[in-house]
């Protein structure tokens, strides 16, 4: 699978054990985040991270900043993108199975490392259910 990931200063370090784990796991990786901790603007690189998955570059997408809220919201932005907000295990499992989330987003200054790399395993395994899901994600619209 093909992995878009996106991160400002605030999640530099953590994309970094993130890719490495994508890596073991074999998945190919997309960077579009910054390598350094000098600060910049999240959507500098969240734009071209939900820009991939919208275009089926990426089939999934994890974008981190410092509370995660201004990650998702500019992902959310994006036709076709389903950008989540997780702080725990069962949230990642949820957004997966009822609203079918094609990017994780992680709040990099409010999770531990092994939070986040265990809420990427989650967010990677688990399936959308479809049925009465799929019915409420169909009324999200695509082309506002």
């Amino acid at each position: 699978m093909t992995i878009a990931i996106g991160n400002d200063h605030a999640g530099t370090e953590y994309k970094f054990e993130i890719i490495k784990l994508l890596e073991e796991l074999g998945h190919k990786v997309i960077n579009f985040g910054t390598n350094t901790n000098d600060s910049m603007d999240y959507p500098d690189a969240i734009h071209p991270t939900a820009e991939a998955v919208e275009a089926e570059q990426a089939e999934m997408g994890i974008i981190l900043c410092g509370s995660g809220n201004g990650a998702q919201m500019t992902a959310n932005k994006h036709q076709g993108v389903r950008a989540a907000l997780c702080w725990n295990n069962e949230l990642v499992e949820l957004t997966r199975q009822h609203n079918n989330a094609n990017i994780l987003t992680i709040p990099a200054r409010f999770v531990s490392l092994q939070q986040a790399l265990g809420f990427v395993k989650i967010f990677l395994s688990t399936e959308f259910e479809g049925g009465r899901h799929a019915n409420r994600v169909n009324k999200i619209p695509t082309n506002c």
